[in-house]
């Protein structure tokens, strides 16, 4: 984070959510030592899906592809309110994003108030298209504390070949919208950050959209690599530049993933994800929620958090991660705070 964006995280900060992150880091700790499986404490971080449907056809996205074996909704907000509300005391921050535009929830600003009016720290991460002049004033005034707009490429050439069917300028457009209603508000959030997943097609291009982020005022950039879902035999999209792949080639011409995956996972002990028709799933790459663990319909989270199927889940990281099939693709999860 940046000076300002953490001054403004840590202000959200209480005792008891210190208390919780850090009962929740010892429980990760014990478990990882004694592969015995304790949790104690509630999430540090959330995301929550407030829709999964999109506008744009992006190849790699169940949502761009269609391609979802599960329901496309929106989230009802009793549901988020519930999940809110039961979590607010511990919770430090909250993700609006899973699949999906989230811009395109009807409610969604008043998604991003309530939980800022509860003290957390909210971010969301968007395609960019629908911050046109009031979206962007009111994405503004609602407490966000973090914005953060896709933009893959600088020239629209480059931009459409992954994020299909979008118009780059305009997209930048609503950055400088907001830009400028953050400076006429007087407001120090959202912190805005362009996301630039690099592939082969635009990695020529990271310091052209450093360049561009700064002439309009974009707090930061950040390079995402990208992940491919039939990686094994290559793809067009994996970029040439290896410290922007998740992938590296081997000797027989195959690709294989560049994470040993290690038999523990910190995200299952910090986080946790919530689709928009409240079905609780381990992390994001569960993207088709094969994996449920419990309902926020019909039970509290904590309820689920500390149930028998979530135990059960972290157990098998212990003995065997590489069997997972939602884990054989993943970069993250034996770093702590990376």
């Amino acid at each position: 984070m940046h000076w300002n964006d953490s001054k403004n995280f840590i202000s959200k900060l209480t005792s008891r959510k210190l208390r919780n992150a850090a009962s929740v880091y010892s429980s990760y700790r014990y478990s990882s030592f004694t592969r015995n499986t304790q949790i104690r404490g509630l999430p540090i971080s959330l995301s929550i899906e407030p829709t999964t449907s999109c506008n744009l056809r992006c190849p790699e996205c169940p949502s761009g592809l269609r391609s979802f074996t599960r329901p496309t909704g929106m989230m009802p907000m009793d549901v988020y309110e519930k999940t809110i509300l039961e979590l607010s005391p511990t919770l430090m921050y909250l993700i609006l994003y899973f699949q999906g535009e989230p811009y395109l929830h009807p409610e969604f600003f008043q998604m991003i108030s309530l939980a800022s009016g509860n003290d957390i720290y909210t971010a969301t991460s968007t395609n960019g298209h629908y911050l046109n002049g009031e979206n962007a004033k009111t994405t503004v005034s609602s407490g966000l504390d973090r914005l953060i707009i896709s933009v893959d490429g600088t020239t629209q050439e480059t931009y459409e070949n992954y994020r299909i069917g979008g118009n780059l300028e305009k997209v930048l457009e609503g950055a400088r919208q907001v830009v400028s209603w953050k400076k006429q508000m007087q407001s120090p959030t959202p912190h805005l950050v362009f996301q630039f997943l690099v592939v082969k097609q635009n990695e020529h291009q990271l310091s052209e959209l450093q360049q561009i982020a700064k002439d309009i005022g974009i707090d930061q950039v950040t390079f995402k690599t990208a992940q491919i879902y039939n990686y094994k035999n290559g793809s067009d999209l994996i970029p040439t530049q290896d410290r922007y792949a998740r992938y590296r080639q081997l000797g027989n011409g195959k690709w294989e993933l560049k994470n040993d995956l290690e038999d523990r996972c910190w995200k299952m002990w910090h986080s946790s994800v919530v689709t928009w028709d409240g079905k609780i799933v381990p992390c994001c790459f569960d993207k088709d929620a094969k994996h449920q663990l419990g309902s926020m319909t019909n039970n509290t989270f904590e309820d689920i958090w500390n149930g028998v199927e979530y135990n059960n889940f972290r157990r098998s990281l212990f003995q065997s991660r590489k069997s997972i099939d939602i884990c054989q693709n993943c970069t993250e999860g034996t770093k702590i705070f990376a």
